[in-house]
């Protein structure tokens, strides 16, 4: 591999690793009651049904005024599944008005998959 970008690649692993987290990597930071803020932004409905314990939501379109995330501690946001975009456009509004984020990869899909806690809310009657 002659071609091979090894400072590009060294750039994006380092990106990488700053900016997002993983289920695994989260389930520690709650178990040692971190001082974190969990930012689910996928719709209420599907919030409602099951989400990680303790993280708030914030869907699309209470981005620009964002309820519960805290500027002096960090916010890990995460959506659906791996491939949905959400958090990271969420990010990109947070960031921009001086959140501390990141993303948990693999959104709430993986959280369920690998087995982890999940809390619900139960809707009015």
């Amino acid at each position: 591999m002659t071609d091979y970008d090894f400072a590009s690649a060294a750039r994006h692993f380092a990106a990488r690793n700053a900016f997002t987290t993983g289920p695994h990597e989260l389930t520690g930071l709650i178990d040692r009651k971190a001082d974190i803020v969990i930012v689910d932004v996928r719709l209420p409905a599907d919030y409602r049904k099951a989400h990680v314990p303790g993280a708030v939501n914030l869907p699309n379109g209470k981005w620009d005024k964002p309820i519960g995330l805290r500027k002096d501690a960090l916010n890990v946001l995460y959506c659906y599944d791996a491939t949905c975009h959400l958090a990271p456009a969420a990010a990109q509004q947070l960031v921009a008005q001086g959140y501390p984020v990141v993303e948990m990869e693999g959104g709430f899909a993986t959280w369920e998959a690998r087995g982890y806690p999940m809390a619900s809310q139960q809707t009015a009657a």
